[in-house]
């Protein structure tokens, strides 16, 4: 049988692969119409695997931006433009849709609202508060526990168990994360210093884990709408908080450096980057894409080689070799 695609077809997605409740990769992928050849757009929503490693390269540099513009743009301030951009970027792609779907929007408000809250406002927000008061490197070392707190919700909420070679791939990539990290020097892990910027970031990580589980339960609609009514959501939820903040004193700075990094934002780990993620889940499960999120420390020390003129050292080809032989098992069938 030939692959149908959904991304930007007027019809519905009738039926998105997460919502059946079977197990982890057990998704059917379908769509209202049959891929155009030759279509790049098409053939990339295909690619779990790559559009998943997007979406880490994706992170790895909003994690960096967002400590980047620590000073400039407080963090709820910065989530909510963050969504509020990426909204208006997309509705009027959207509108068609929307109207399709309305009925089932309608019908679905509740799970609608609660996954806008966990994956969009709730979770970025409290990891931009984090990076108020931690490094990014240490935003991007926690980044990689993140694996744990998916397999833990998906087997709170649906009973789903690691496979071994899947905790056996998160394991060794995770140790190739802490290798990139450490330097390759144990001596330099045992020193990292933690504070409370990490513990709202774990914080964050574990609300992420819960949306990437829940994601199996989403409606039956169009990514687009999906996506659309999810960062809607997540920007309205996010004004109570906004006000408050202002309301207290922290405002932004707006220069190029603000403006530039509100461009990145809503575009790539935002627009696209949520796009792809939720695909890569529908195709292969959140289990099976959880080891994924070890890509951002790889992504985030070779923008420190390339951007800073860092020098590529020999634990950075041990690291990067130990993430991708994790990654390569565990998200084997």
């Amino acid at each position: 049988m030939q692959r149908r695609h959904w991304l930007f077809s007027g019809r519905h997605d009738s039926s998105f692969a997460m919502q059946s409740g079977g197990h982890e990769g057990n998704a059917v992928v379908s769509a209202a119409h049959q891929r155009r050849p030759g279509s790049v757009g098409a053939w990339l929503f295909d690619q779990p695997y790559l559009l998943l490693s997007l979406t880490s390269l994706f992170w790895a540099g909003n994690t960096v931006l967002g400590r980047f513009i620590v000073g400039h743009v407080p963090p709820i301030t910065l989530s909510f433009i963050r969504w509020g951009g990426a909204f208006l970027i997309l509705l009027p792609f959207a509108v068609r849709p929307l109207k399709r779907d309305w009925p089932t929007i309608r019908s679905h408000w509740g799970l609608l609202t609660l996954l806008a809250l966990t994956g969009f406002s709730a979770y970025n927000t409290m990891a931009y508060y984090g990076l108020q008061y931690t490094t990014a490197i240490n935003g991007l070392l926690l980044q990689s526990i993140g694996p744990l707190f998916v397999a833990m919700w998906t087997f709170v909420l649906f009973a789903d168990r690691l496979k071994l070679h899947q905790a056996g791939g998160i394991c060794i990539s995770l140790t190739g994360v802490l290798v990139i990290i450490c330097h390759g020097s144990l001596a330099v892990l045992l020193g990292i210093g933690f504070n409370r910027g990490d513990v709202w970031f774990v914080i964050a990580l574990s609300i992420y884990g819960f949306y990437s589980a829940m994601l199996r339960k989403r409606p039956a609609m169009h990514p687009i709408s999906f996506l659309t009514v999810g960062m809607g959501l997540g920007a309205v939820l996010l004004v109570p908080a906004v006000l408050l903040e202002i309301a207290g004193g922290k405002l932004m700075v707006l220069d190029g450096v603000s403006i530039a990094s509100f461009a990145y934002i809503c575009i790539f780990p935002s627009l696209l980057g949520y796009l792809f993620l939720n695909r890569g889940i529908e195709l292969i499960g959140a289990n099976r894409a959880a080891p994924f999120m070890h890509l951002s420390p790889v992504f985030g020390s070779v923008m420190a080689i390339v951007l800073l003129g860092e020098r590529f050292e020999l634990y950075h080809a041990v690291g990067y070799a130990l993430v991708l032989a994790g990654i390569t098992i565990a998200t084997r069938k």
